[in-house]
């Protein structure tokens, strides 16, 4: 009306984090930060006992599961973070503007499922300072929250989450991969049973892309780098190239842990019920692989606090909420976290088992909503035209999704009979 002509949607990218100083921080430190974000909100303690547990029963034939879990996660995040990357608006935004009420639903189903995890994961950090250096498991717990709370209170925090997330996923894959190398697994017959499998478990692959993209996990990255202000169709490649690096370092993770179990069970050792991981790092590397251990369980289950807890504030916040009253929220979540746990002690297994079904429901539902905006909203992608062969992968890997979550309620629906 006045003359000023109207810019175009496309063209408008949120602010940057307030830490955000120089375009190279945030070009490469936020891409790097988004990226082990997502890794280690996936590389958590659930994660280590279920790789070593699953080495453990199935052997070299695990390596086959291992690749097409790595395949199939690789297919939901390059859909994820692309279509939140290009919309610039996070999933929840997403999900009310496809259907009403939906971004409710998410934001819920996520919040519930971070709280339930996140009080186990203040317990895996507690489990950890205790196998390093025999701290009482509540007072590491309680330390290690407090630690967390601090990462959020400093001005500069979102540079903080960036570079603690990196350290500590590439300090976990360096003292497994030594490990490891310690227990000299036999690396042929895996290889062998990566593309020719000895046996093959529909549900342990289920399980892997359930505990690698599901939940809160779904989101981490592509709401961590939506935050730096990367979005858009100009960041497309980086964008991809993330969401596929993120993945692939996970992947990295669990290999390596399989091989450091598989060294140990190929030798003929039998592993403590009552703490598998824990007796597989013993037996392979001694006293030494014991507190090694304790250190990879701290660094897995800490970045996981921090990731669940980024994440699931990221879905009570909107885009433009400033980054202060975010890390507020963030400081009130993990508070809220860490009482449960002392007055738990560890989140009760049937809570852990009902969060987990949530996350089952979680990733169809969310995703579901993702592609939708993908194939027909093009307008909430700013006229971006969203390649068909993408979409195809992302619905096949809908499928399969829908089934795990169907696999969730029938384990809630036995679990509360």
């Amino acid at each position: 009306m006045n003359g000023t002509p109207t810019p175009n949607p496309a063209s408008i990218q949120h602010p940057p984090d307030e830490d955000a100083t120089s375009p190279a921080r945030s070009g490469r430190s936020a891409i790097l930060g988004a990226m082990f974000l997502m890794a280690t909100s996936a590389i958590g303690p659930g994660f280590i006992v279920q790789t070593t547990n699953f080495t453990a029963q199935l052997g070299a034939a695990f390596a086959f599961a291992i690749l097409v879990s790595i395949l199939v996660d690789i297919a939901v995040q390059l859909n994820v973070w692309r279509v939140i990357g290009v919309s610039g608006q996070r999933a929840h935004e997403l999900a009310d503007a496809v259907v009403p009420g939906g971004g409710y639903a998410l934001a819920a189903l996520v919040v519930l499922g971070g709280v339930v995890f996140n009080i186990g994961n203040i317990a895996g950090t507690g489990l950890g300072t205790d196998a390093l250096m025999g701290l009482d498991p509540k007072i590491g717990g309680a330390l290690s929250a407090l630690l967390a709370i601090g990462i959020f209170l400093i001005k500069r925090a979102g540079a903080a989450l960036d570079r603690i997330v990196v350290v500590l996923g590439l300090l976990m894959i360096a003292l497994t991969a030594y490990v490891a190398a310690t227990t000299g697994p036999p690396v042929g017959q895996a290889l062998k049973n990566m593309v020719l499998p000895e046996k093959v478990d529909v549900l342990v692959i289920t399980t892997l892309i359930g505990g690698t993209v599901g939940g809160y996990i779904t989101y981490a990255g592509a709401h961590r780098l939506l935050d730096s202000g990367m979005t858009g169709r100009d960041h497309v490649r980086q964008i991809s190239r993330s969401s596929v690096t993120g993945i692939l370092v996970t992947g990295v993770m669990r290999t390596l842990l399989f091989l450091a179990v598989f060294g140990v069970v190929a030798g003929g050792a039998v592993l403590d019920k009552a703490n598998p991981p824990a007796s597989a790092f013993l037996q392979g590397a001694g006293e030494l692989g014991l507190r090694l251990f304790g250190m990879v369980l701290w660094a897995a289950a800490i970045t996981s606090v921090i990731g669940a807890s980024y994440t699931s504030v990221s879905f009570i916040t909107r885009s433009s909420t400033p980054e202060r009253v975010r890390n507020r929220w963030t400081v009130g979540f993990i508070l809220v976290c860490l009482l449960g746990y002392l007055t738990l002690g560890k989140a009760p297994d049937q809570l852990l088992i009902f969060a987990g079904a949530f996350n089952g429901v979680i990733l169809p539902f969310g995703f579901a909503v993702l592609l939708w905006v993908a194939w027909r909203r093009r307008d909430l992608l700013h006229g971006y035209v969203y390649p068909r062969w993408l979409l195809a992968i992302g619905g096949a890997s809908w499928l399969l999704t829908v089934y795990l979550g169907v696999q969730s309620l029938s384990g809630l629906a036995k679990l509360w009979g």
